[in-house]
Protein backbone atom coordinates (compact mmCIF):
# COMPACT_ATOMS: atom_id res chain seq x y z
CA UNK A 1 0.00 0.00 0.00
CA UNK A 2 1.51 3.45 -0.62
CA UNK A 3 -0.28 6.76 0.25
CA UNK A 4 1.33 9.72 0.77
CA UNK A 5 0.26 11.33 4.33
CA UNK A 6 1.23 14.08 6.56
CA UNK A 7 1.80 13.75 9.96
CA UNK A 8 -1.02 14.63 12.03
CA UNK A 9 -0.14 18.27 13.81
CA UNK A 10 -3.65 18.23 15.51
CA UNK A 11 -6.08 16.10 16.73
CA UNK A 12 -8.53 16.09 13.40
CA UNK A 13 -11.89 17.81 12.85
CA UNK A 14 -13.92 14.93 12.30
CA UNK A 15 -17.37 14.32 12.99
CA UNK A 16 -16.87 10.78 13.71
CA UNK A 17 -16.63 10.20 17.60
CA UNK A 18 -14.92 7.49 17.51
CA UNK A 19 -11.97 8.18 15.40
CA UNK A 20 -11.94 11.83 18.29
CA UNK A 21 -11.99 9.22 20.53
CA UNK A 22 -8.76 6.50 18.77
CA UNK A 23 -6.93 10.12 18.52
CA UNK A 24 -7.19 10.70 22.26
CA UNK A 25 -6.32 6.78 23.18
CA UNK A 26 -3.54 6.48 20.91
CA UNK A 27 -1.97 9.82 22.06
CA UNK A 28 -1.27 7.93 25.23
CA UNK A 29 0.60 4.82 23.67
CA UNK A 30 3.96 4.67 24.71
CA UNK A 31 6.95 4.63 21.51
CA UNK A 32 8.77 1.16 23.46
CA UNK A 33 12.35 1.63 23.61
CA UNK A 34 11.52 5.62 24.62
CA UNK A 35 8.44 5.11 27.22
CA UNK A 36 8.64 9.30 27.56
CA UNK A 37 7.14 9.62 24.33
CA UNK A 38 4.05 8.56 22.30
CA UNK A 39 3.79 6.92 19.41
CA UNK A 40 1.80 10.23 18.18
CA UNK A 41 4.70 12.51 19.07
CA UNK A 42 7.63 10.65 17.48
CA UNK A 43 5.59 10.81 13.94
CA UNK A 44 5.06 7.15 14.58
CA UNK A 45 0.97 7.43 14.31
CA UNK A 46 0.00 8.71 11.03
CA UNK A 47 -3.58 9.07 10.56
CA UNK A 48 -6.92 7.16 12.08
CA UNK A 49 -9.34 7.18 9.69
CA UNK A 50 -12.63 4.89 8.41
CA UNK A 51 -11.36 2.66 5.59
CA UNK A 52 -13.87 1.99 2.90
CA UNK A 53 -15.45 -0.74 4.56
CA UNK A 54 -16.48 1.07 7.62
CA UNK A 55 -13.31 -0.46 10.21
CA UNK A 56 -11.58 1.54 11.93
CA UNK A 57 -8.01 1.83 10.13
CA UNK A 58 -4.88 3.15 12.35
CA UNK A 59 -1.69 3.89 9.99
CA UNK A 60 1.60 3.80 11.75
CA UNK A 61 4.68 4.21 9.35
CA UNK A 62 8.05 2.79 11.19
CA UNK A 63 11.18 5.38 12.18
CA UNK A 64 13.46 2.94 9.67
CA UNK A 65 12.93 0.09 7.46
CA UNK A 66 13.73 -2.61 10.10
CA UNK A 67 12.80 -1.07 13.50
CA UNK A 68 12.57 -3.86 15.94
CA UNK A 69 9.66 -2.39 17.57
CA UNK A 70 6.80 -2.17 15.32
CA UNK A 71 4.84 -5.29 16.15
CA UNK A 72 5.17 -4.18 19.50
CA UNK A 73 3.62 -0.68 18.69
CA UNK A 74 1.20 -2.49 16.74
CA UNK A 75 0.39 -4.76 19.70
CA UNK A 76 0.30 -1.91 22.10
CA UNK A 77 -2.17 0.02 19.50
CA UNK A 78 -4.30 -3.21 19.08
CA UNK A 79 -4.22 -3.34 23.25
CA UNK A 80 -5.09 0.19 23.77
CA UNK A 81 -8.28 -0.04 21.28
CA UNK A 82 -9.76 -2.70 22.19
CA UNK A 83 -9.60 -1.77 26.00
CA UNK A 84 -11.44 1.70 24.91
CA UNK A 85 -13.93 -0.40 22.99
CA UNK A 86 -13.27 0.85 19.83
CA UNK A 87 -13.44 -3.00 17.62
CA UNK A 88 -13.30 -3.46 14.66
CA UNK A 89 -10.20 -2.41 13.91
CA UNK A 90 -6.96 -2.90 11.93
CA UNK A 91 -3.29 -1.45 11.53
CA UNK A 92 -1.86 -0.45 8.24
CA UNK A 93 1.60 0.34 8.25
CA UNK A 94 2.44 2.58 5.40
CA UNK A 95 6.45 3.02 4.60
CA UNK A 96 6.39 6.17 1.96
CA UNK A 97 6.85 8.71 2.34
CA UNK A 98 9.78 7.80 5.27
CA UNK A 99 9.54 8.79 8.19
CA UNK A 100 11.96 11.52 9.13
CA UNK A 101 13.07 12.95 12.99
CA UNK A 102 11.36 16.19 11.61
CA UNK A 103 8.08 14.60 12.32
CA UNK A 104 9.03 14.26 15.94
CA UNK A 105 6.87 16.98 17.92
CA UNK A 106 8.72 20.18 20.06
CA UNK A 107 7.22 18.27 23.31
CA UNK A 108 9.07 15.22 22.44
CA UNK A 109 12.33 16.63 21.65
CA UNK A 110 12.00 18.35 24.94
CA UNK A 111 10.80 15.61 26.79
CA UNK A 112 13.97 13.00 25.18
CA UNK A 113 16.54 15.53 26.48
CA UNK A 114 14.95 15.42 30.13
CA UNK A 115 15.23 11.74 29.66
CA UNK A 116 18.48 11.67 29.11
CA UNK A 117 18.55 11.54 25.40
CA UNK A 118 20.05 14.29 23.09
CA UNK A 119 17.07 15.01 20.42
CA UNK A 120 18.13 15.55 16.83
CA UNK A 121 19.32 18.62 15.85
CA UNK A 122 18.68 20.72 12.55
CA UNK A 123 16.00 19.59 9.88
CA UNK A 124 16.59 16.26 7.53
CA UNK A 125 13.95 17.30 4.76
CA UNK A 126 13.98 20.60 2.87
CA UNK A 127 11.96 21.94 0.11
CA UNK A 128 9.28 19.00 -0.67
CA UNK A 129 7.04 18.61 -3.16
CA UNK A 130 3.41 19.51 -1.51
CA UNK A 131 2.49 16.28 0.54
CA UNK A 132 5.96 14.20 0.42
CA UNK A 133 9.74 14.56 2.32
CA UNK A 134 12.75 14.58 0.82
CA UNK A 135 15.20 11.88 1.74
CA UNK A 136 19.23 12.41 1.76
CA UNK A 137 20.79 9.40 1.58
CA UNK A 138 24.48 11.34 2.35
CA UNK A 139 23.90 13.53 5.98
CA UNK A 140 24.59 17.31 6.05
CA UNK A 141 27.42 17.57 8.15
CA UNK A 142 25.82 18.89 12.44
CA UNK A 143 27.23 20.33 14.60
CA UNK A 144 28.02 18.09 17.84
CA UNK A 145 24.82 17.20 19.90
CA UNK A 146 24.53 19.09 23.31
CA UNK A 147 24.24 17.01 26.21
CA UNK A 148 21.04 16.85 27.78
CA UNK A 149 22.39 16.92 31.10
CA UNK A 150 24.72 19.81 31.18
CA UNK A 151 23.94 21.17 28.26
CA UNK A 152 27.16 22.03 26.78
CA UNK A 153 28.18 21.47 23.17
CA UNK A 154 32.03 19.84 24.02
CA UNK A 155 30.62 16.33 23.45
CA UNK A 156 32.27 13.09 21.18
CA UNK A 157 30.89 10.21 19.36
CA UNK A 158 31.71 6.87 21.01
CA UNK A 159 30.23 4.88 18.48
CA UNK A 160 27.49 5.22 15.62
CA UNK A 161 24.75 3.33 17.14
CA UNK A 162 23.62 3.67 20.54
CA UNK A 163 21.21 1.38 22.92
CA UNK A 164 19.07 1.49 19.22
CA UNK A 165 20.29 1.83 15.64
CA UNK A 166 18.27 5.05 15.90
CA UNK A 167 20.40 6.46 18.13
CA UNK A 168 24.74 7.23 18.57
CA UNK A 169 26.55 6.75 21.54
CA UNK A 170 28.22 10.15 22.85
CA UNK A 171 30.09 11.23 25.71
CA UNK A 172 30.31 15.01 27.22
CA UNK A 173 33.58 16.02 27.49
CA UNK A 174 32.45 18.32 30.45
CA UNK A 175 30.03 16.87 32.91
CA UNK A 176 31.67 13.39 31.28
CA UNK A 177 28.54 11.53 30.98
CA UNK A 178 27.67 9.34 28.28
CA UNK A 179 24.23 10.17 26.44
CA UNK A 180 22.33 9.23 23.79
CA UNK A 181 21.74 11.39 20.84
CA UNK A 182 18.82 10.53 17.96
CA UNK A 183 20.26 10.44 14.92
CA UNK A 184 18.62 12.87 12.74
CA UNK A 185 17.31 11.38 9.02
Amino acid sequence: MTATLAPRADLPHSTDPALERAWSVLEAVPDPEIPVVSIRELGILRDVRRAADGVLEVVITPTYSGCPAMSQIAEDIGLALDAAGLTPHRIATVLAPAWTTDWITDDAREKLRAYGIAPPTGQCASGPAPGEQVIRFVPRPLAAPACPRCGSVHTERLAQFGSTACKALYRCLDCREPFDYFKPY
